[in-house]
Parts: C-alpha cells; structure tokens; sequence
C-alpha cells in the first residue's frame, strides 16, 4: 500500500485518465483480493507439502535415496518439521492466519490495535519468507547428460523394462554412464520480493522524513454528537480538497496511525470566525509564553483542520487529551497553564476519490452521518472561490439520524447557498437534508434565521434514492454523472446499485466510494 506514489500518480492527470484514477481508487480491493489470494495458494502450497511428506516416505525409492525423507519403506518421518524449510513453513503459515482473522471487520470493529498490529507482522513474514528456501527442501538433479531419465542403471537390463525388444547395442547406449546426483534450489525468493520491498521501504522512508516534525494544534472546538473538530498548522503544507491525512499521537500509541479526512484549509485569523479568533489568540500568547523558540502564526501561514468522531478506544483516549474533564477541586489557573495539547504527527496528504468531484461536469455528493467529512473541504473550495475544475452542478445529499448533527457544517452550508445565491447561479448547488430519526420538536429546534436555507430543505425520513437518481437523470440528459458515496454499506450497496443500472435518459452514473487506502 504505497499511498504516496499513488497519491502522485493519481495527481499527475496527463499520465492517468479519469478511468486509470478510478482503477487507482480500488488500490484497497485489490489489497485484499491479494491477500485472499496468498491465504488460498497457501493452502494448496502447504498441502501439497504434505502429500509429497507421505509420498516420499510411504513409497521408498530405492533407486533414489537422496529423495527419501523415510529411513526404510513405510516410515512416515516427521523429518520437515524439524529442519528450517519446516520450522520457518510453520511459523509462515501461524503469521498469515493472524492476519488474515484480524482483518475481519467485526475485529476491526471491535479492536482495531488488534488489527493494527497483527497487520505490521507482514515485516517478520517477508524476512522468514527470505529463508525459507534456505534448507534445500526441494531438490533438483544436477547431472541430467550423463544421467537422463529412464536410462538403465548397473544393475538392471532392458528386458525388464521393455520386455527383450531392444538389441545388446540399444541396451548399452540406455545404460547410464553414473549415478544421479542431487543438490538443493537456488533461493529465488529474494528475486521476487526485493523490488515491492524496496519500493514499500523508500517510501516509509519518504513517509518518515515528511512526518517526523509535530504539527501546531491551534483550535480544538467540541460539536454536538461526540464531533471534534481539529485545527492545525504545519509548514509547507499543501492539499487539495478531497484528500486525507494520517495522525499519529504518541500519547495515545506510539504506533497507530489513523486516517482522517481533512475539511478545513484555510489562512490562520482571516476566514475564521470570532470565537475561533479568541481561541487563536488565546494559543499565540499561550505558546510563546512556554517556548520561546516556537515562532507565532501569522498570516501567511495556513491552517488545515478534521472533524473526528469519538468512536472507539483511540478517539476517546485522543479527546480526553486534547480536551480533559475540568477537575473542580482546582482553583482558577493562568491562561498560561490551562490548556497544553499533546504531541501530534501529521503524514501526508493522500489522494481519494473525492478529488473527483470537480472533474465531472454534473457531481452528486452523498454523505451518512461523519462520512460528510469529504465533501466539506469541496464546500470550502467553493465558497473560496476555487478555479480550475469544470464542475457545473452540484447535488449535495446528506443523512443523519439526529437534527443536531448538521450543526456540524450548518454555517459552511449557508455560506455556500447565499454565495451561489448572490452570483446569481441558483442551480448550481442543490441541497438535500435527511434526518431518519427525530421528531417534530427536534426538527422545529432549526429554526433560526440563520439557518433558513436549511430548514426550508431538511426532509424528515431516508431517501427515496431511485427517484432521486431519475429526477437527476432527466435533469442531465445525456451527461456523464459522477456519484460520490461516503457513509454506511447499506448506502453505498443501493447507490452502487443503482448507478449500474440502465436508464431512459441516457445519463451515466459513474460511482465513487470513499475508502482510506
């Protein structure tokens, strides 16, 4: 999973095609229908190993001792099991098994440092399978000329083979002129992990160099549904909208690294609000106060921020570090000394699927609950006034199971609408808000000025998506529509469905998943 030659591949559009960039996207399909397929050759390799184990030692070769594993015929020797090519056979096969149970989703689910660290064993498998060649299981013979096969030894004439139909002459010119001789396989092994090895290592070395400063936490705000929002800032750092980044906090592991869509990119005290701007303030004078090598933001510099949502022992132990539980049995402290943020180390950005949107003339944008991630740095794109891409309508689908959750991006949303309201281009963004779980109080508690463009197309249930999808179509006619899903399976199986499917309007529904490679 090189993700950073992917990332530069799929950002280099004269090299890679719209089609090639969607291939690129399936990167993690194809990680796993590799590692299914090295499970189930590991089974026919391994069984193999066993029945040559029986072979070899129920049916004794006279002729060929250095090839039997068994001392005398009908002995069953255990021999494999105590020389390298078995030992290292075993281990091999105990790795890949805790591999591939630990990649199942109810682990990952449930445990994810169970995965995680079963995973990086994928280290200590490539150095065993280095050496399992090493032992000279396989053999091979080395004096083919002088020994051919189905030539006659000393000791055994051609009437027994060939029922005395071959003359003296014949017999002697069969006969072999020595014995055969064996020796062990060249290791090759070396041959065929060596480049991908090489390749993967270059680019955790790349990887490294790139990550080994901690970024600067500037704000961290707390959102309604256990949702936080992080913003940070690290020099000489550029994304464009869609893309990732992987965090890595040493206070909570040392060796987990968690992918996290980015939202915000933006210059520090410009495009913030003023709560967010006392918060900044609040951070130049904390900062330089406790180091005085650490330079204060300025304009110039740019912020990048995630919205994480607190599931799972990671992202609990992560908030409870950036935002502890107050103690009451403390008095008031300094500003100074009120809030200090742990260690973070920022690695990448990496291309997804999402960087397609503006690549199509006609977008759909679906989103589930925190898989709205995604698509708010597009919005920031467009309230920004971003150029360069060729999108010209923008259909923005968003499902959540309570009211208060589109308080996440209910201003950026607004933004968005009078902006496009003010240029006079109405259609452009077209916006649709679903909450499958709320009643009428819940759904009235939107109802300030503020967020009028939002009640007015907030929808109580889940979508009809066939409808959707047709009133899209006959809309578009005839016209290449890119659908972009990140949320629940359920979502994406029905909308992977449906852009499959034929239909009268001529459009074509290419679909996108959001998936962290």
């Amino acid at each position: 999973m090189c993700r950073s030659l992917l990332t530069f591949v799929r950002g280099t559009h004269t090299v890679s095609s719209r089609e090639t960039r969607r291939l690129l996207d399936k990167s993690k399909t194809f990680h796993v229908a590799c590692g299914v397929a090295i499970c189930i050759f590991s089974v026919v390799h391994v069984s193999a190993h066993l029945v040559n184990v029986v072979n070899f030692s129920v049916s004794y070769s006279d002729d060929f001792p250095a090839l039997n594993l068994a001392r005398f015929r009908g002995e069953v020797r255990h021999k494999c099991l105590h020389i390298l090519p078995g030992v290292t056979g075993v281990l091999l096969v105990l790795i890949l098994f805790l591999m591939f149970t630990s990649s199942s989703y109810c682990v990952r689910l449930s445990n994810y440092e169970i995965f995680w660290y079963t995973h990086n064993l994928f280290i200590v498998f490539y150095i065993i399978l280095m050496v399992h060649m090493v032992g000279g299981a396989l053999k091979y013979q080395t004096n083919l000329e002088v020994h051919p096969p189905g030539c006659l030894r000393a000791n055994q004439s051609s009437t027994e083979q060939q029922g005395k139909e071959l003359e003296q002459g014949e017999d002697e010119e069969r006969r072999c002129r020595e014995e055969a001789h064996f020796q062990p396989h060249y290791p090759q092994t070396w041959l065929w992990v060596s480049g991908p090895l090489c390749l993967y290592c270059a680019e955790r070395f790349y990887r490294y160099i790139r990550s080994c400063d901690p970024v600067t936490i500037v704000t961290v705000i707390r959102h309604p549904c256990d949702v936080i929002e992080l913003r940070m800032l690290k020099k000489n750092f550029k994304a464009r909208p869609g893309q990732y980044i992987v965090l890595n906090c040493p206070g909570v592991s040392s060796f987990e690294n968690h992918p996290f869509t980015l939202t915000t990119c933006m210059h520090l005290c410009i495009s913030l609000s003023l709560s967010v701007f006392c918060v900044c303030v609040y951070f130049v004078v904390t900062h330089c106060l406790l180091s005085n090598s650490l330079q204060c933001p300025t304009e110039n510099k740019k912020t990048f921020g995630i919205h994480l949502r607190v599931v799972g022992d990671w992202t609990e132990r992560f908030t409870q570090l950036l935002v502890p539980e107050p103690r009451i049995d403390l008095e008031i402290l300094p500003m100074v000394q009120q809030r200090r943020y742990p260690k973070l180390y920022v690695d990448g950005p990496f291309g997804s699927p999402s960087e397609e949107v503006f690549n199509y003339s006609v977008s759909v944008c679906v989103a589930g609950g925190i898989g709205v991630t995604p698509f708010a740095c597009v919005l920031h794109a467009l309230l920004d006034g971003w150029t360069g891409f060729r999108l010209q309508r923008l259909y923005f689908v968003w499902v959540c199971r309570e009211i208060q959750s589109f308080y996440w991006f209910a201003e950026l949303l607004c933004a968005v609408h009078h902006k496009l309201w003010q240029e006079n281009r109405p259609d452009y963004f077209n916006l649709k808000l679903y909450v499958s779980q709320a009643d009428i109080l819940q759904v009235s508690g939107m109802s300030e000025d503020k967020y009028r463009p939002l009640t007015s197309r907030l929808l109580v249930g889940r979508p009809k998506w066939k409808l959707l999808f047709d009133e899209i179509g006959k809309t578009n006619k005839h016209k290449r529509v890119g659908v972009f899903c990140c949320g629940p399976k359920g979502i994406s199986r029905t909308l992977h469905r449906l852009c499959n499917s034929a239909r009268s309007s001529g459009t074509t529904f290419e679909f996108n998943k959001e998936s962290f490679s």
